[in-house]
């Protein structure tokens, strides 16, 4: 009991370590498990145990037998059906085909070179070999993440990164899952016929329990079969179900089986998904903490013992300088990023909860069978998963720096609501080469926002989902526009500091209007204008007008000017550079006003003589 209760403890506390101090979870959590398994029982110990025992050793342990290796698959499954989840075939077509060309051409590279590596180097059977290759083509989007978080970069990059680590997962887990059942079913003698048809089996039962399954729960969640309070339970129940049946039918197919479920579901009409997914997101992260540890603390000393060799280091080496690389020059050749964004992308590859959870169960499997030198699988795989975490956790923002990646200045816009008005900024911000983003409870708003072809996120502004969310790391200024005033104080409170590097704006209330000691400093565009009179005028006037500025006369002017026109709301000022400017309603001065400077307004065209105007109307209706 003190045991269990020690694990779950230590888990958890390395998760809030891990947030604490912006590092992937991974890290201290193997440190943990080792200090508490090998270390202790080598340094720490008077009678040479374990602190932590996973396995039944005839006096203590928290799993007797296979019971280990059970609970390590069972959790996976769990895993692996969240990540499937996540898969939505929208995003993918987005991510272009630099993502296509990571998960197949890049993974066939580092296949295939790391499997010659670890032959020549540890002088492994061909087999052995490539189930390493399989193990380490990974790259979980749980490690990837806390580093990419809190590293502003284009993009482009972000997104490479994010979709590879999510599709990559479930490759991987497959690939390692056919060469260990080539080793089982033939041992030395290859790719034979019989394990041909076992490769078949496993493709077929996957394939078919997850789909079926998924459509299954998705009709009875629909259609109210379930109750709410059963639904996460439930659904938890039939994952398990569904691995446990597959894996009975075709030995090993249970995890191709629940990652086709999650993203039948993922990208399916199912009500509650949303929901769905907080529940799975904690069970995944408390799945984690406690596998990492377990895994960690199983390893013994004399497997550690055998990676103290200069082939240890020159296996990670070539893994991490050639092969990484190599694999995401060939993948991004023809495309649109630039060398030191291949580079940095190169960089970044580090390996998580698949890679060590199946290298552990297979590692074990493999010497009960017998299998000569399978118990260079588990140290090897978990070298490769500690090493890449703490390569990448200690060195990614300062080689973003280095070969010129870091944005220096987040330039990036979020704004909160998507409603027209939101709509309308968003367009003609975005049609001005800015990176914009729209986020919205609305699934309503979230969908005209789309086909306007803007990026908008259908998410709750109270969730925590989007300080997860590395795709926002270049944004820099935050723009709170619903028309709820808390929401927009509560987004401003909150999200200040991570998206309002550079300013955050809310709308001023209807309380703060035209009153002159209420005037807040974050008051977005005008103190007499409150999301009530947005709105009106955006129905009345739906365009963004440019207008030529002289100098600050002459926009000291026309800010008077609009004042008095209940039909213009001055929004922006334009430098020459194209530089925006967010007006805000405490402070309506700007000391540079030169000629080329454009003031940017929402309303009809001032009634000036010969004023040039620009219409940015979409063909769509905002």
């Amino acid at each position: 009991m003190l045991e269990l209760a020690g694990i779950i403890i230590l888990g958890i506390l390395a998760q809030w370590f891990a947030w604490k101090f912006k590092i992937p979870a991974i890290l201290p959590l193997i440190l943990i498990g080792l200090l508490v398994g090998p270390i202790a029982a080598a340094f720490l110990s008077e009678d040479g145990s374990k602190w932590i025992e996973p396995v039944w050793n005839g006096k203590k342990g928290l799993f007797p037998g296979d019971g280990l290796y059970y609970f390590v698959s069972l959790a996976i499954s769990i895993i692996l059906f969240e990540g499937g989840l996540t898969l939505k075939r929208s995003e993918i077509k987005n991510v272009g085909p630099v993502i296509t060309k990571l998960i197949t051409l890049g993974s066939a590279i580092t296949f295939f070179g790391a499997g010659m590596l670890a032959y020549f180097i540890f002088n492994l059977s061909w087999e052995l070999s490539f189930l390493f290759a399989g193990l380490i083509i990974v790259t979980g989007p749980t490690v990837i993440t806390p580093i990419l978080r809190n590293i502003p970069l284009k993009k482009d990059i972000s997104t490479v990164l994010k979709w590879e680590g999510i599709l990559i997962d479930p490759i991987g887990a497959l690939v390692a899952v056919l060469v260990f059942e080539f080793i089982s079913v033939e041992g030395d003698s290859g790719f034979t016929k019989t394990a041909l048809i076992e490769f078949g089996k496993i493709v077929l039962f996957g394939t078919t329990f997850g789909f079926t399954f998924a459509h299954a729960l998705a009709f009875a969640i629909n259609k109210k079969f379930i109750p709410h309070y059963l639904l996460n339970v439930v659904s938890l129940s039939t994952v398990l179900l569904v691995f446990v049946e597959s894996e009975i039918f075709a030995h090993e197919s249970g995890l191709l089986a629940v990652v086709v479920m999650g993203m039948v579901l993922g990208n399916g009409k199912l009500n509650n998904l949303k929901e769905l997914l907080y529940f799975k997101e904690s069970l995944s992260v408390l799945l984690i903490s406690i596998l990492f540890i377990l895994l960690a603390a199983n390893i013994n000393i004399e497997d550690l013992m055998l990676l103290y060799t200069w082939k240890t280091a020159i296996l990670f080496a070539l893994v991490v300088f050639l092969i990484r690389p190599l694999a995401v020059f060939v993948s991004t050749h023809g495309s649109k990023l630039k060398f030191n964004e291949k580079l940095f992308i190169s960089w970044v590859g580090p390996r998580g909860i698949v890679a060590a959870g199946i290298a552990s169960l297979f590692g074990s499997k493999l010497i009960k069978q017998g299998i000569e030198g399978a118990e260079y699988i588990t140290p090897l795989v978990f070298m490769i998963v500690l090493g890449t975490v703490l390569l990448n956790a200690t060195t990614a923002r300062l080689f973003a720096k280095l070969v010129g990646v870091f944005l220096k200045k987040s330039d990036g816009i979020l704004i909160v609501g998507a409603s027209k008005v939101s709509r309308l900024l968003g367009h003609y911000l975005v049609t001005n080469n800015r990176h914009v983003v729209l986020i919205d409870s609305n699934e309503n708003n979230i969908e005209k926002a789309k086909e306007l072809g803007l990026e908008a996120i259908s998410t709750n502004i109270y969730s925590e989902t989007l300080t997860d969310n590395i795709e926002l790391n270049d944004v820099g200024y935050l723009m709170a526009l619903t028309g709820n005033p808390d929401i927009n104080k509560y987004a401003i409170n909150k999200f200040s500091n991570q998206f309002g590097e550079n300013g955050s704006f809310r709308l001023v209330t209807a309380q703060e209007i035209g009153d002159e000691d209420n005037n807040p400093k974050e008051g977005l565009f005008s103190h007499k204008d409150d999301y009530n009179r947005l709105m009106d005028l955006t129905r009345k006037h739906p365009s963004i007008q440019e207008i030529d500025l002289e100098d600050k006369k002459h926009y000291k002017k026309l800010i008077e000017m609009s004042n008095n026109d209940e039909d213009i709301i001055p929004l922006f000022v334009k430098d020459n550079e194209g530089e925006f400017h967010i007006i805000s309603s405490n402070n309506l001065e700007f000391e540079n006003i030169e000629e080329g400077y454009q003031l940017v307004y929402l309303g009809k065209p001032f009634d000036v003589e010969e004023v040039p105007t620009i219409e940015i109307n979409s063909s769509k209706e905002a």
